[in-house]
């Protein structure tokens, strides 16, 4: 540890970088992730059973959308969520993109569109707008392959433009929530995301991983930022 509390961040001898995921710091984390993720399976039992169904009688099967992400250390994992997308989806958009130069230059930026022709209708705007879409991943956090609390997990190519700043987000497992869904969500630019995700990991203690995961439940609730 460095001079600080338990709960809190310290230095990985290995890679220099502060390192929430290890130690007695990341014992703490882990026990939460596991505790947390346990008793929101339970809570959540009913979306578990009333989404699918919604999902089969708009677009049929499947259920779930598998993407593959970048987790810890740099390994990669299967990302899971109810599937708010057409089942044609990249051929959509990339018609979509062909013949819209400004959905182009917005999807080069943020990777989203705020006028997504691939979303699945009023059932696929109401799970990204409340975030239900995400909860299949706490079967990620069961598994070790992220944490409830994080850096939003990404795809490969993206780890490019993390810049100077893509180690931190390595030396950490991704999360279901974290500071870019308390700070603005997709009303941030893509490099306030990662800044925030810096900070979050260069300054993480267990106080403020609570602090984040109160302050999700109260975004979800208005829909804030989401699209």
């Amino acid at each position: 540890m460095i001079g600080r509390d338990v709960g809190e961040a310290r230095i990985d001898p290995a890679k220099g970088l502060f390192a929430p995921s290890r130690g007695t710091g990341g014992r703490l984390k882990r026990s939460f992730d596991i505790l947390f993720s346990l008793a929101l399976i339970l809570l959540a039992l009913p979306v578990f059973l009333i989404v699918p169904l919604m999902i089969l009688v708009t677009d049929r099967a499947p259920v779930l959308f598998r993407h593959e992400r970048v987790g810890r250390d740099g390994r990669p994992f299967a990302c899971l969520k109810f599937r708010t997308m057409r089942r044609e989806a990249d051929e959509i958009l990339a018609r979509h993109l062909a013949e819209c130069p400004a959905a182009m230059r917005e999807w080069a930026e943020a990777r989203k569109l705020r006028a997504d022709p691939r979303i699945l209708g009023a059932v696929g705007r109401f799970l990204r707008r409340t975030s239900l879409d995400e909860l299949p991943q706490v079967f990620n956090v069961l598994r070790g392959d992220m944490s409830v609390v994080g850096p939003r997990p990404v795809v490969r190519d993206e780890l490019q433009r993390y810049g100077v700043h893509a180690p931190l987000y390595l030396s950490v497992r991704p999360g279901l929530t974290g500071p870019w869904q308390v700070g603005g969500r997709n009303d941030t630019s893509y490099e306030q995301r990662v800044s925030m995700d810096a900070d979050y990991v260069r300054s993480w203690s267990f106080v403020e991983d609570i602090r984040i995961v109160l302050r999700t439940a109260m975004m979800m609730l208005s829909g804030r930022g989401a699209y």
